[in-house]
């Protein structure tokens, strides 16, 4: 029913109640005095008012002034008037049934917006106790579209953007072509907007940006089959509260979802390095005792050939190379697991640099080294043994892919200082560049030099332990590795 039916219907009802009120008033001429008579009609406004609205109220207060004056004030029948004082009489009537009309509508539409904004705080706390139980998106977007549909007689349509920021719908519905190109301009820019029969032919549309806290989570568009905006947008403050819940509904389970996410990476994490903690432990007796064996061979008397003691010699050194990854493996799971202690002393950082070239003096010894220090190189904190490691790891990396020329570099930028080594020879895969250092990668697979593409995950761990970065960079003839030490504030040395 429209507007204008409801207004024709209000007259009606209203005139009929009045002539009712009139012909029930009648036989009371003469028995009672007329101003009693005015109090029935005013009754009538009254009640007319509060049951049909403020058009019958209004109606009533005209119609039941012209039937007084027609059917009870002398002469009757006629509208004519000869006492004077009835007109002052029709005019306060009047006035006392216009007022009293608009008072009392006027209350009851104070009482149906507070009826509605009850109804609406009710619905609007169900569905906010439906989307805190929701545990995953879809249902949520089942919470929204039952609440819209129930309540609002609504579509509802949730345009959620991916990892990449490419929306997508969610819901049992589906958008116009124009109506996803509305959804992506007001998540654009972040405002509300609507289009109606004149845009798309079909729908009147409203689409509401979610705003998170952090970020906007995505659009929720609301569809009626009505012909005008004029009536969704009546809705509008009930579209906005439930925009704002579905917003803080879809953070929560994006939040949940990292959470989740991140414990499993902390319980994969763990489990990753119990087991290469194991392996490690569990290898490490029985290579002992191969390695103890394979030697033996050597002291055997009478002498072994010289075939069988070069297979000896091999097999040791082999074995030696294994307990080596096994050590490095056993390391990269402690300092994954949080379980290595690192004993930061302040020393010069040349000193670890002359170490680690001692210790691998055998397998330099074919090789240019050449170094290059800045000469106001502060005292460093770091944990020399550690740092001893990924300079020995770097190195043999250089050994093993350079063609014999190696550079090392240490200077001072900002509050690091950042240590390299370079290495002439072929360059790492422009995509493998942050992968090698990534657990069992090598910069390439079809490499000859041996190795398990642990070392240099276990540089990362250390120097992630001391503050700093780590990270490969291609040259135009190799490879330079570079990483950072935090400077810190070193303490005065009285000489």
């Amino acid at each position: 029913m429209n507007a204008k039916t409801h207004y024709l219907r209000d007259i009606f009802y209203s005139t009929v109640a009045c002539a009712l009120t009139a012909l029930l008033a009648m036989p009371l001429i003469g028995r009672m005095n007329l101003v009693n008579i005015v109090m029935l009609f005013l009754l009538v406004v009254v009640l007319l008012t509060v049951k049909m609205g403020r058009t019958a109220g209004v109606t009533a207060a005209f119609v039941s002034v012209a039937l007084f004056d027609v059917l009870f004030v002398e002469p009757r029948f006629s509208f004519s008037v000869t006492d004077a004082q009835y007109i002052l009489t029709f005019i306060v009537m009047l006035i006392v049934a216009l007022v009293i009309s608009y008072l009392t509508s006027h209350l009851r539409e104070q009482m149906l917006e507070a009826e509605l904004k009850a109804q609406q705080s009710q619905a609007l706390y169900e569905l906010a106790q439906a989307l805190a139980s929701s545990v995953t998106l879809t249902q949520a977007t089942t919470a929204v579209s039952q609440f819209m549909h129930q309540s609002l007689r609504l579509e509802a349509i949730l345009v959620l953007p991916d990892a990449t920021e490419n929306l997508h719908q969610h819901g049992d519905h589906r958008l116009t072509e124009v109506e996803m190109l509305m959804a992506h301009a007001a998540y654009d820019s972040g405002n509300i907007m609507q289009t109606g029969y004149q845009n798309d032919g079909e729908h009147s549309s409203t689409y509401l940006p979610l705003h998170g806290s952090t970020r906007k989570r995505g659009v929720l568009a609301a569809r009626s089959n009505i012909e005008s905006t004029g009536e969704l947008l009546h809705d509008r403050a009930m579209l906005e509260a439930v925009a704002s819940i579905t917003a803080a509904s879809i953070e929560r389970l994006h939040f949940v979802e990292v959470a989740h996410d991140a414990e499993w990476r902390v319980a994969s994490e763990r489990l990753r390095s119990s087991i290469l903690s194991a392996l490690s432990h569990d290898i490490r007796t029985p290579l002992t005792a191969a390695y103890g064996m394979a030697d033996s061979l050597h002291l055997i008397e009478p002498p072994l050939p010289q075939a069988a003691q070069d297979t000896a010699t091999a097999l040791c050194t082999q074995i030696l190379q294994l307990n080596q990854m096994v050590s490095n493996l056993l390391d990269l799971a402690k300092l994954q697991a949080g379980g290595m202690t690192l004993r930061r002393e302040w020393q010069p950082v040349e000193e670890v640099i002359g170490t680690s070239l001692q210790l691998l003096q055998s397998i330099l010894s074919k090789h240019h080294v050449t170094i290059k220090l800045a000469p106001d190189l502060p005292l460093l904190n770091f944990d020399a043994v550690l740092i001893e490691r990924v300079l020995c790891n770097l190195l043999e990396n250089a050994i093993k892919y350079g063609n014999g020329n190696i550079e090392i570099n240490a200077d001072i930028k900002g509050d690091f200082a950042h240590l390299s080594i370079q290495n002439s020879g072929k360059p790492i895969p422009a995509d493998k560049l942050e992968q090698i250092f990534t657990l069992f990668e090598r910069g390439s697979e079809s490499h000859t030099a041996h190795g398990t593409g642990i070392g240099l995950s276990i540089c990362r761990s250390i120097i992630n332990a001391h503050g700093g970065q780590i990270w490969a960079e291609n040259l135009n003839d190799g490879v330079n590795i570079i990483f950072t030490l935090p400077l810190g504030t070193p303490p005065i040395v009285n000489l």
